[in-house]
């Protein structure tokens, strides 16, 4: 392909520009900068001096907002530990404990049943679910899911009567009725009926 004579040369003379400046770019002149080596003065004018307070003195300050600061404050002697060093005592803090008040709770109350019956005639001779002989002196008690041989003690609030018995059958089959009681327990506490009697476990 033919170019001009004019055209070739305008082209060399702009790349000699463009690499005169890339050149000047690239590389730092002498200004601003110093070699290295010899000792350098330094003019003591430069320099101003700075006085310590004396009422300041040990006394460190900060600039932070009071309301973040802690509650308290580091002594002259006190002394950071690394952290874990230190050891939790093993003594518990002693706290201020109410006197419990006697008889407050009772683990075995006595429980109000207004439905306790008794058994007996036309079952004399037999032997209750618990292997016992029924007898009008046999003292004992039926209930439907209490082992057998359970103490059970029974009072009667008409006289005062308490007497301890055993589960010795199951029964009563009668809706809303738990115990029923054999002759012998009946007649010791003077309840041969249908009525009202306190029970707690024995």
């Amino acid at each position: 392909m033919y170019h001009p004579p004019d055209l070739k040369r305008d082209r060399l003379v702009a790349g000699a520009v463009l690499t005169a400046a890339l050149a000047l770019v690239a590389l730092p002149g002498p200004a601003g900068s110093r070699s290295p080596g010899g000792d350098l003065a330094i003019a003591s004018e430069r320099f101003q001096p700075v006085v310590l307070d004396a009422a300041l003195a040990g006394v460190a300050t900060s600039t932070l907002d009071p309301a973040l600061r802690s509650a308290s404050a580091l002594e002259a002697n006190s002394a950071l530990p690394e952290p874990g060093a230190v050891s939790e005592s093993s003594t518990r803090p002693t706290v201020d404990q109410p006197e419990a008040k006697a008889g407050a709770t009772q683990l075995n109350p006595w429980r109000r049943d207004g439905n306790v019956s008794w058994y007996g005639p036309g079952f004399y001779g037999r032997r209750t679910a618990c292997g016992y002989a029924l007898t009008k002196t046999l003292v004992g008690v039926a209930h439907r899911t209490l082992p057998c041989g359970t103490k059970i003690v029974f009072r009667n609030p008409a006289n005062g009567r308490v007497v301890t018995a055993r589960v010795v059958d199951r029964g009563p089959y009668v809706s809303g009725r738990q115990w029923d009681m054999t002759p012998g327990l009946c007649k010791a506490l003077g309840h041969c009926y249908t009525g009202t009697l306190y029970w707690k476990r024995g």
